[in-house]
C-alpha cells in the first residue's frame, strides 16, 4: 500500500510541478522561472542535508556522478521550461517521461543487461514520440514551427534528465536522499540565479511567484515520496510516477483548454503506456 501511494504521490506531485512550470515559465521566462524554482528547492535541501551530515561514502567517485546527476536535472529543467513556454503540455509531459526509458538504455550501454522485452517497448515509445510530435498538416507554419521547437526542446530535455536519473541511481543506495537531491539546487542557484541577479535580468512578478514556489516544493515532494514508496515496491511506484506525464495532460485539457490532434493523443497514450510497462520491466 505504501508503495502505491508513494508513486501515486509522486506522480501528482511532479504533475502539478509541471503544470505550473508551463505558466511561470512563459510569465517570466524560462531562466527566471528556473531560478526561482531552484532557490526555494534550495531553501529546503539545505537544512534537510545538514540535518543527514556528511556520508562516509562521499568520495572523489560519487562526488562526481552527484555532478552529473545535478547538471542534468538542470539542464533538463531549462530545456523542459522552454518546451513549455511555446508548446502543450499534453505533448511536453509524455516526451519528457521517457527519461526513465532513457536512463536505461544509457545502463545498458554501460554494460548493464536489459530486462526481456524492454527492446522492443522501447521502439514502441520512440513510435509514440513521433506521434506526439506530428502538428496538424492544415496547421500555419508558425503553429508547425513551434510544435516541431516544442518536440525537439522536449526530446532534449528527456535526455538530460535520464543521464542525471542514471548518475542519481549509481550513488542513490550509498547516499543519502538529500544528497542526491542538493547537486541540481546549488548547480541551478550558481549557474543560473547567480549569473541573471548580477545582470539585472532575474525577473519575478506577483502572479508568477505562487507558481515557482509550488513547483519548487513539488519537486522536492516528488522525489521525497518516490523514494518512500521504491522502499516497499520499486516496480509499483516507478511505474506510478511515470504517469504524472498521463496527469499532466488530462489536467492541462482542462485548466488550459489544450487540444491535440487525434495521432498526438494516440502518441501520447502509446509514450504513457510504453512508459509504464518498462519501468515494470526494469524493476
Amino acid at each position: 500500500m505504501i508503495a502505491v501511494l508513494g508513486g501515486l504521490g509522486a506522480a501528482c506531485a511532479f504533475a502539478t510541478a509541471m503544470l505550473c512550470s508551463s505558466r511561470s515559465a512563459r510569465m517570466i521566462g524560462s531562466y527566471s522561472a528556473l531560478s526561482f524554482v531552484m532557490l526555494v528547492g534550495l531553501a529546503i535541501t539545505v537544512p534537510w542535508t545538514v540535518a543527514v551530515g556528511v556520508p562516509d561514502e562521499l568520495g572523489a567517485r560519487a562526488f562526481g556522478w552527484l555532478l552529473v546527476s545535478g547538471a542534468g536535472n538542470v539542464v533538463g529543467l531549462l530545456l523542459s521550461y522552454s518546451a513549455l513556454r511555446v508548446g502543450k503540455v499534453g505533448i511536453v509531459a509524455p516526451i519528457v517521461s521517457t527519461e526513465g526509458a532513457i536512463a536505461a538504455v544509457i545502463a545498458v550501454l554501460a554494460g548493464e543487461s536489459i530486462a526481456p522485452g524492454a527492446g522492443v517497448t522501447l521502439a514502441v515509445i520512440v513510435a509514440g514520440i513521433v506521434l506526439a510530435g506530428i502538428t496538424q498538416a492544415g496547421g500555419n507554419t508558425a503553429t508547425a514551427g513551434s510544435g516541431g521547437r516544442t518536440t525537439l526542446l522536449a526530446i532534449a530535455a528527456a535526455l538530460a534528465f535520464g543521464a542525471s536519473l542514471y548518475a542519481t541511481a549509481r550513488v542513490s543506495e550509498e547516499l543519502p536522499l538529500a544528497w542526491a537531491v542538493l547537486p541540481a539546487r546549488v548547480i541551478g542557484v550558481v549557474a543560473v540565479a547567480v549569473p541573471l541577479f548580477l545582470s539585472s535580468r532575474l525577473l519575478l512578478t506577483r502572479p508568477a511567484l505562487p507558481l515557482v514556489v509550488t513547483s519548487g516544493v513539488a519537486e522536492i515532494v516528488g522525489f521525497g515520496l518516490f523514494a518512500l514508496g521504491s522502499r516497499h515496491g520499486i516496480a509499483v511506484s516507478a511505474v506510478l510516477a511515470s504517469q504524472f506525464a498521463g496527469i499532466a495532460a488530462v489536467v492541462a485539457f482542462f485548466l488550459f483548454r489544450e487540444r491535440l490532434a487525434r495521432v498526438q493523443i494516440a502518441g501520447v497514450v502509446v509514450i504513457v503506456a510504453g512508459v509504464a510497462v518498462l519501468s515494470w520491466l526494469q524493476a
